[in-house]
């Protein structure tokens, strides 16, 4: 069983979207290049919320 955790759009228009945290950026290559700091920075926020 698996989960989507990001959604990759390259044609007519270039998005990566994170499901879990709704983060997204138009930036596939750099994604796809393993600049994922600005999702993993989401995901951490999104967790420290849910701790309050």
């Amino acid at each position: 069983m698996g989960f989507t955790i990001r959604n990759y759009v390259m044609q007519p228009y270039k998005l990566v979207k994170d499901v879990r945290t709704g983060f997204e950026t138009s930036d596939v290559d750099g994604v796809m290049n393993g600049n994922i700091d600005k999702f993993l920075k989401a995901y951490l926020m999104m967790m420290g919320q849910k701790e309050e």
